[in-house]
């Protein structure tokens, strides 16, 4: 066993995850974060009027198939059901303003094009009359929806959503942005399709707090770590900015960050969680309405949020990777460096520069530690990365 203690940067579900794993094992474990709250982004807390549990850095839903990370989360905290039913704002085939859902689905159809097709009557309607035939092998994310939906569609739901959302054409986005086709041929408006779906029943700070509540767990927040600091510990995780670690010597990875508009209504605003709007006169991407994502408590007045995404400016939170070309090679010099790196690990979005869900996140944060114990007690290296970003 080692005698210094390990050192774990940042105060979310990666760094609070492995920071418990190993102080269940016996380590003395320092987690800091340089915000004076635990949670990083997926931080909750309840609005002082309203008594809404509010997301404050954007709604976070919990889906998985995992059942051994479903029920390490319920260890800490009772999950609620909650399905994610996403609308949005748009205009349909005739000009007509309406709400439809998310994702494109038997009712978006039917109701878009004003018809009463049948899942197979829908599907060849997609085919024969409206996907992009001439392309074969999509590589770009406007060829990749152009060709499985059609141009109708794409216009009145990805595309203004798309270029706000990462500022820039569609077309200059690779195909896997839009992974699979995005349209169901039944009435199914559930937006995921994982077994196990909830919600914290009092947030996911709550949860995150009761992670970090360990005898060999000391929490120091609003608290800046360094390289340069990192000799004193027996080994760090560093779920920070990879870019950050080495002073952003080789330039800084591309992300997209987020602006909120709160505002707060009596009753209801939009009657749902999240509306979405995709028209590019409309500068937000969405709006967010926090009661909605505790439908089993009941509120008198509401919390709602507007969302505007831009570039990130070495001031701002982080929030999506960008990944294209640039970024990538970058990323690479930079994974060349940490591969010679020593007493450090790179885990988590910011660490290893990928977005990921949250149960990907606590999966690979309980693998990560199990790793570093397997290392432990073989007398091997830990590796800066367990999962490779590249």
């Amino acid at each position: 066993m080692v005698t210094n203690p390990i050192h774990v940067v940042g105060a979310g579900l990666s760094g609070s995850i492995i920071g418990r794993k190993l102080a269940e094992a016996g380590y003395r474990v320092i987690v800091t974060d340089s915000r004076s709250h635990i949670g990083g982004n997926c931080h909750t807390e309840r609005d002082s009027e309203t008594g809404v549990m509010t997301h404050c850095y954007g709604p976070h839903i919990f889906h998985t198939d995992d059942e051994e990370v479903w029920k390490y989360v319920n260890s800490f905290a009772q999950f609620l059901p909650y399905k994610n039913r996403v609308k949005t704002t748009s205009v349909d085939a005739y000009g007509a303003e309406g709400v439809f859902s998310l994702p494109l689905n038997l009712h978006t159809i039917n109701q878009f094009f004003r018809k009463t097709l049948s899942p197979n009557e829908a599907k060849e309607f997609i085919t024969q009359e409206l996907a992009d035939t001439t392309i074969s092998e999509p590589t770009t994310f406007e060829e990749q929806a152009l060709k499985f939906m059609g141009n109708e569609l794409y216009e009145a739901f990805f595309k203004g959503y798309t270029i706000k959302q990462w500022g820039c054409e569609p077309k200059d986005l690779p195909a896997s942005i839009l992974k699979r086709l995005p349209i169901r041929f039944n009435y199914d408006d559930n937006y995921f399709f994982h077994k196990f779906q909830g919600m914290p029943e009092h947030g996911y700070s709550n949860m995150i707090a009761k992670i970090l509540d360990h005898p060999n767990i000391e929490l120091r927040l609003g608290t800046f770590f360094s390289r340069s600091q990192s000799g004193k510990y027996a080994h760090v995780f560093y779920s920070g900015a990879i870019d950050g670690w080495f002073d952003y010597e080789l330039g800084r990875l591309g992300y997209r960050t987020l602006d909120f508009e709160r505002f707060k209504v009596d009753g209801d605003f939009q009657g749902c969680a999240v509306m979405n709007y995709g028209d590019l006169n409309v500068a937000y991407t969405r709006i967010t309405e926090h009661k909605y994502f505790s439908p089993w408590e009941q509120h008198d007045a509401s919390v709602c949020y507007k969302e505007f995404s831009r570039a990130a400016e070495p001031e701002d939170i982080p929030y999506y990777p960008i990944r294209q070309v640039n970024e990538k090679a970058l990323l690479s010099n930079y994974v060349d460096i940490a591969n010679t790196s020593d007493g450090v690990t790179f885990v988590g979005r910011l660490g290893t520069y990928r977005y990921l869900d949250m149960d990907v996140t606590i999966r690979e944060a309980l693998d990560t530690a199990d790793h570093f114990l397997n290392c432990m007690r073989s007398s091997k290296k830990m590796p800066a990365f367990f999962k490779s970003p590249l």
